[in-house]
């Protein structure tokens, strides 16, 4: 079985494979990237809204989890996907 077949097989929007496809392939080895919702969107060419629609439903589904990263400041930069 492929890596992809179990996303392929649970039937999702494809704006939800799209975008778990993308952290996919940004990931590191432990399966973790840190693309802004901004970034996503522009190279999907997706709006901004149907990316955090497509996150949302991701983690609701228990296909990423999302953890808020800090600056030094204390300010939210973008967040770590980590791909489960």
């Amino acid at each position: 079985m492929g890596y992809f077949d179990a996303i392929y097989a649970a039937e999702l929007p494809h704006r939800d494979v799209a975008v778990y496809m993308y952290l996919k392939h940004r990931a590191n080895t432990e399966g973790r990237c840190w693309p802004s919702v901004r970034t996503i969107a522009k190279d999907l060419n997706l709006s901004r809204a149907t990316v955090q629609r497509a996150l949302r439903e991701l983690q609701q589904g228990g296909w990423i989890m999302a953890e808020p990263r800090w600056r030094e400041n204390g300010s939210c930069t973008s967040n770590s996907y980590r791909l489960l």
